[in-house]
């Protein structure tokens, strides 16, 4: 026990696996008190904690686990957050910055793509 005493990382790991394993077997109100006895205060002292704590937790939203946005995304090597948003604000960012400089054909209308030419 010692390790895990020098290891929190470790021991959460642990814990959120067994919380994983309660919520696997269906067992909804056993998995709900251990992660609000044994996890919830780590994830007080810990922010990484807290959100791991948070996507686990959402496992009890699915009744089959495997159809959780959360779990199909990172299973497949995705982030969990949309990119989309990202990249249309440095879209009209770069727009921005080129309306000063050049003219381009200009996205007009960021829901249809519309183009319209820009006078410079």
């Amino acid at each position: 026990m010692q390790i895990l005493d020098t290891n929190p990382q470790l021991f959460f790991h642990l814990q959120q696996q067994r919380l994983i394993e309660l919520i696997r077997n269906g067992k909804v109100d056993e998995a709900l008190e251990f992660a609000q006895e044994e996890l919830a205060p780590r994830g007080e002292e810990n922010q990484s904690f807290l959100e791991e704590l948070e996507r686990t937790v959402a496992l009890l939203a699915f009744e089959d686990v495997t159809r959780c946005p959360v779990a199909i995304l990172t299973s497949q090597s995705h982030e969990k957050d949309p990119k989309l948003p990202s990249i249309l604000k440095m879209l009209i960012w770069a727009q921005n910055q080129l309306d000063e400089k050049a003219a381009y054909p200009r996205i007009s209308n960021l829901s249809t793509a519309a183009l319209e030419d820009s006078a410079v």
